[in-house]
């Protein structure tokens, strides 16, 4: 078997093909029946601080360490764990130290997040993965080899896939009651806020910038790429398209049925309203076509990303949702609760759902914590996570080259393209650093 068909394998078996019987070995630790999966929280920004109220709610978890490099952000996590008493440590590596530490939740900023849990999964530990799984598409990768590799439960952080709503609307689809669905859009719109022009200081007394900046290129601190606003920097983060638009990228893959990367990928996007220092588009939007093994008529499918981050006048009144068109009706999903079907012809149906479609963190993570003692595949699998990821990573790689890109599916690569291939990958810190994985 080829490198890259190999890579292909692994990327297709998100059903969990591999054995179930050799992780849920692996997992006996943590399985006891009258044991609590013992976890650890890295990173204790505004979602991690969402993880620790999550995993203090859940019967089977014993919340035993945070870890962040802000002191101030530690302090209110520890204070956040409440009765759990947790820890509060500002090296991850004390986590991943302790032998009795099952698994760790990750809620950095994006270019820590396959660092920190590939080091994780090394130390024998299960990983629940912040959106997006990867800073890149290598990491991604790299991610999923080695969750395989050493039969580890790997659960991202793309909530949708165990909302009761979204899975019972995602199998109407799957099952025909729109007809064969072709086409999909989804969309990110919301106002968001204008960082400014910063200039480089000194970081905030109590913030270890050094192991902030962890495995990426090295720049001085500036406030406007620190704390939340790393979202918009191509060194830290994945822009808006990885930040919130994931989220309806990825129920929108799952509806559409595709299971393959996508082969041809068309963005426009840049900075159309804000006068700032962001490094990503405000306005964005992204074609993809899916062809999977062939381009035959009646299996091609195509996905329409918009992203809009200067408007509140949202589609169907909500900032996040997705549009299946179907050759039988149309589907209207969203996260924040809403459902509709309409006939042909945008004939009213009277098809309803029981089931909430809004989400929910601790039932996700609750997920993650059943299948590391059962050994199953968790709901948003690595593999399907890095599909998801792959995705995202490759409209903004058009988007910030302004040319479609045809993709390779036996490759796994761009092709005649060396510029786009390059941002498959990042630099790291000149002189190296602890984190950086060791296979690049």
């Amino acid at each position: 078997m080829s490198e890259s068909t190999r890579r292909r394998f692994l990327v297709n078996t998100a059903a969990g093909v591999a054995s179930t019987a050799a992780i849920a070995s692996a997992t006996s630790r943590a399985a006891g029946a009258n044991k609590r999966v013992r976890v650890g929280v890295i990173g204790c920004g505004g979602q991690g601080r969402v993880h620790i109220r999550s995993l203090v709610s859940l019967d089977d978890v014993e919340l035993v360490y945070v870890c962040d490099v802000d002191s101030d952000h530690l302090a209110k996590a520890v204070a956040e764990s409440g009765e759990a008493k947790a820890k509060g440590v500002d090296d991850l590596r004390t986590i991943l130290d302790d032998r009795s530490i099952d698994a760790v939740t990750i809620a950095t900023p994006d270019h820590w997040h396959t660092p920190a849990a590939l080091l994780a999964i090394e130390a024998g530990k299960h990983v629940y993965v912040e959106k997006p799984c990867a800073h890149n598409i290598h990491e991604g990768r790299l991610l999923l080899e080695a969750a395989r590799k050493n039969n580890r439960v790997v659960q991202h952080g793309t909530q949708s896939r165990t909302s009761p709503g979204i899975r019972k609307a995602i199998e109407m689809l799957h099952g025909g009651a729109i007809g064969e669905v072709l086409l999909a859009r989804c969309w990110n719109w919301q106002r968001r806020n204008d960082i400014g022009h910063g200039t480089p200081s000194a970081p905030p007394a109590g913030v270890n910038y050094e192991r902030w900046v962890g495995p990426a290129e090295m720049v001085p601190f500036q406030a406007n790429r620190f704390h939340y606003n790393w979202h918009w920097w191509h060194n830290f983060g994945c822009g808006g398209i990885g930040n919130d638009g994931i989220h309806e990228l990825d129920y929108t893959l799952w509806g559409l049925g595709v299971t393959t990367n996508p082969t041809t990928i068309a963005a426009v996007g840049g900075k159309y309203y804000f006068d700032d220092d962001q490094e990503f588009p405000d306005m964005q939007q992204v074609t993809f076509e899916f062809t999977g093994e062939g381009d035959d008529v009646g299996k091609r499918r195509m996905l329409v990303y918009e992203q809009r981050l200067w408007s509140t006048n949202y589609p169907f009144n909500v900032d996040a949702g997705a549009e299946f068109f179907g050759t039988e009706g149309r589907m209207f999903l969203s996260k924040r609760g809403k459902f509709q079907i309409l006939a042909n012809r945008n004939r009213p149906s009277d098809v309803t759902l029981t089931e909430t479609t809004k989400v929910s963190v601790p039932d996700h993570q609750q997920n993650w914590i059943d299948c590391i003692r059962s050994g199953e595949r968790p709901n948003a699998d690595i593999a399907i996570a890095l599909r998801t990821a792959t995705a995202v990573h490759l409209g903004n790689i058009s988007t910030r080259v302004g040319r479609t890109l045809r993709f390779d599916l036996d490759q796994e690569r761009v092709i005649d393209d060396n510029e786009a291939n390059a941002l498959f990958t990042r630099a790291y810190r000149k002189g190296g650093h602890w984190s950086i994985p060791k296979q690049v």
